[in-house]
């Protein structure tokens, strides 16, 4: 297999158990980015929580300054004139009941979900479909609005969600390997800012534990945590 391949020679040009300094990591990630697609750049943070404790989530929205690279699909659940203005500024698919029986029937072609307050007695029913894939509405996150504009504008422009999983880990896409370093230094200093500023009172001991850095199809990076202040 010529990803095996790809990936083995990958690891062989760094020393695993070493941490590396946030450029020294890029230089590294974007070496090894050699699939035939811009790859994206993914980054890891393990933190000390446990997620299972409802004081101890990690959850929220950061429009990284520079983007993804990625173009959201963002789905609205809206009604009459939010439904127009939802079109208007882009949206994907927007609908009430018609596109709660889309969801229903597994045709989810949406990688954001924005909802009016008013259409939440709609989406609630989808709780089951959508909250497993972290596309649930949820005011916190400035996704049940009356904004839609504003919301469809931020996801498009390159907003991150970040959720910790049960482990206390975080992965989120921080731009593609064509991306200038530079450019993926500020994006990932900004996720970080972001987790550090959602730290929940509960958690103690050392808060962001480890992290890491990869492309799509390349090998993963330890990253010195301390190279990520400032």
């Amino acid at each position: 297999m010529a990803h095996d391949k790809r990936l083995k020679a990958g690891y062989e040009s760094f020393d695993r158990t070493k941490s590396y300094g946030i450029s020294d990591a890029i230089t590294l990630v974007k070496a090894n980015a050699k699939a035939k697609f811009d790859e994206t750049v993914e980054f890891t943070m393990n933190l000390g929580i446990d997620p299972r404790h409802a004081d101890q989530m990690v959850r929220g929205l950061i429009s990284l300054p520079n983007g993804t690279g990625k173009t959201l699909r963002v789905g609205v659940f809206a009604r009459g004139a939010k439904a127009e203005e939802a079109l208007a500024a882009g949206a994907d698919v927007v609908g009430a009941e018609d596109l709660m029986e889309k969801v229903q029937a597994g045709d989810i072609q949406f990688d954001r979900c924005i909802a009016t307050p008013d259409m939440m007695g709609i989406v609630g029913r989808l709780g089951k479909i959508l909250g497993p894939r972290g596309l649930m509405p949820n005011p916190k996150l400035g996704t049940v609005t009356m904004d839609v504009k504003g919301a469809i504008a931020a996801a498009k422009a390159g907003q991150v969600e970040f959720r910790a999983e049960k482990a206390g880990i975080i992965h989120a896409g921080v731009g593609k390997a064509s991306f200038e370093a530079d450019k993926l230094v500020e994006n990932i200093k900004a996720l970080v800012d972001a987790v550090q500023r959602a730290k929940p009172t509960g958690a103690k001991g050392t808060y962001l534990q480890k992290a890491s850095l990869s492309s799509s199809m390349g090998p993963g990076v330890r990253v010195d945590v301390s190279s990520l202040n400032g």
